[in-house]
């Protein structure tokens, strides 16, 4: 008679504790020797028996459904041959309807068509016991990851930027991708500027040589790197079953600079992209005085640029078209009365200098205050560690608190990183503003039409097109450089 072999492991384990494939296969094939059996056909594979289809157990089905002569179907055991109940009434519906004995060699019994009570009930029990086997293992697997997650752990493959490590005791890391971490912040900050969509991230860092970890490397895609920027786990937290939990991991980049990806995502002080790779100096930042749609910008001759509103509410009859110079004439009028003498520089500066001691006072209060406030936190996770194990507060309400507490420390660290970078760019600040005060006029000029939107961008506000004419306000501290240097108190032209 002809026999078919299924031999299988699914786990390291198994191969440690002898039911190797090799193994398996060799006690098989003498059996099949012993018994007279002829080898018609070996399936051998390394799989699980979860959730997911067991492909090769189907093809060693189909096989016996299609090779009506090869009725022998030949096991280590039940275990080898099903852990699922799908899998034991398949067996049980080719025992009965297509006449097929299976063999059970380890255990040493085997069932067919005219099996005894005393046969199906040891064959029921043992898928019984196969199927507890499985559940008890998997929730093994839920709590070592439930375990993981709780201490900081992530329990996959490392997102891009991050490599998956192991020590030479075999425990297991991750770490920064030496060569694809520093890709990471960048992405971030090239979309939080507004100005930057992410196809164009996606030519930058092609450029820059950014390929993938697999094997086979490839340039990312622009869905890989919109998940990217949609991914808190760069500023220190992970989301998994869509909850937030705190990792162990050395962060990437902040929380403020994920925030602010996540605003122009949204659509929040989004600034618009260049359209057409055609750079004008007020696009996106006029609106109509009328109907409050925008003012859009479009090339003539290739030599002119003109802007007219959109209509977009259909307010106006007829669609009119100014001239970017015109536009741009009480903004250079501004720009020329935007000055500092050198006496305002002086007493300017020494403003600054005892507006600086306030500052340093400030920032060291609120530092401590922080500091204060997230080792308070640090405190009350160690009390309620103490009340979990004198079992005084349930599992539940102990991960609960704790991720409560674990949240609110990682946002008393952001807002500390957020005072210190505060700190560090004031006199960043402080001198460019002096220099724009003193050379505005010049540095527009001199500029390119989208440094000259970007420089605009931060000097104006409430832009408007009415009659032909801009009409706009200088931010502060422009507006009272400005002021100071008129005669009149009018901010507006």
């Amino acid at each position: 008679m002809k026999a078919v072999i299924l031999a299988r492991v699914s786990t390291t384990r198994q191969e440690e504790e002898g039911h190797s494939l090799p193994a398996q296969l060799r006690r098989l094939q003498e059996y099949a020797k012993r018994k007279g059996f002829e080898i018609a056909e070996t399936f051998s594979f390394s799989e699980s028996a979860g959730d997911k289809i067991r492909k090769k157990f189907e093809e060693v089905i189909n096989y016996l459904k299609t090779h009506k002569e090869v009725r022998i179907l030949l096991c280590e055991n039940v275990d080898r041959a099903t852990r699922n109940f799908k899998d034991a009434v398949d067996l049980d519906e080719m025992r009965k309807k297509e006449g097929v004995e299976i063999h059970f060699v380890q255990d040493g019994f085997f069932i067919n068509k005219e099996a005894t009570g005393n046969q199906m009930f040891m064959w029921e029990a043992k898928v019984f016991i196969a199927k507890q086997f499985l559940n008890r293992l998997s929730d093994d697997v839920k709590r070592s990851n439930e375990q993981k997650i709780q201490s900081g752990q992530w329990i996959t493959k490392a997102p891009i930027g991050y490599i998956n490590t192991i020590d030479d005791k075999g425990n297991k890391d991750m770490i920064p991708d030496p060569l694809r971490s520093h890709f990471i912040p960048q992405m971030f900050q090239m979309y939080s500027t507004g100005s930057s969509s992410v196809r164009k991230i996606k030519d930058t860092v092609d450029s820059l040589g950014l390929r993938s970890n697999m094997p086979n490397p490839k340039p990312i895609s622009k869905s890989q790197i919109y998940h990217a920027l949609k991914n808190p786990f760069y500023y220190g937290v992970m989301r998994i079953n869509g909850e937030l939990y705190p990792h162990k991991y050395e962060p990437l980049i902040s929380k403020d600079l994920f925030d602010r990806v996540q605003q122009v995502m949204a659509g929040y002080d989004k600034k618009p992209f260049r359209y057409g790779c055609k750079p004008f100096a007020l696009r996106g930042l006029v609106k109509c005085a009328d109907c409050g749609c925008t003012i859009t910008a479009e090339r003539k001759k290739d030599v002119y640029n003109y802007y007219s509103c959109t209509n977009y509410k259909k307010a106006h009859k007829t669609r009119i078209y100014i001239e970017e110079k015109d536009l741009l004439a009480p903004v250079y009028k501004a720009l020329r009365e935007l000055k500092l003498t050198d006496k305002q520089t002086d007493d300017l500066i020494a403003d600054l200098r005892r507006t600086n001691e306030s500052k340093d006072r400030f920032f060291e209060a609120s530092m401590k205050q922080l500091r204060a406030d997230y080792d308070e936190y640090e405190e009350r996770k160690s009390k309620l560690l103490d009340k979990l194990v004198d079992s005084e507060i349930a599992k539940e309400a102990y991960d609960a608190k704790l991720k409560e507490y674990e949240a609110r420390q990682a946002d008393l660290t952001a807002e500390m990183k957020k005072h210190q970078k505060a700190d560090e760019e004031y006199y960043i600040t402080v001198g460019m503003i002096l220099s724009l005060c003193k050379r505005a006029y010049a540095i527009f000029e001199s500029s390119e039409p989208m440094e000259k939107r970007q420089l605009l961008n931060f000097l104006l506000q409430n832009c408007k097109l009415q009659d032909k004419k801009l009409t706009f306000e200088l931010k502060t501290p422009f507006n009272r450089v400005l002021e100071a240097n008129s005669s009149s108190s009018m901010l507006r032209w």
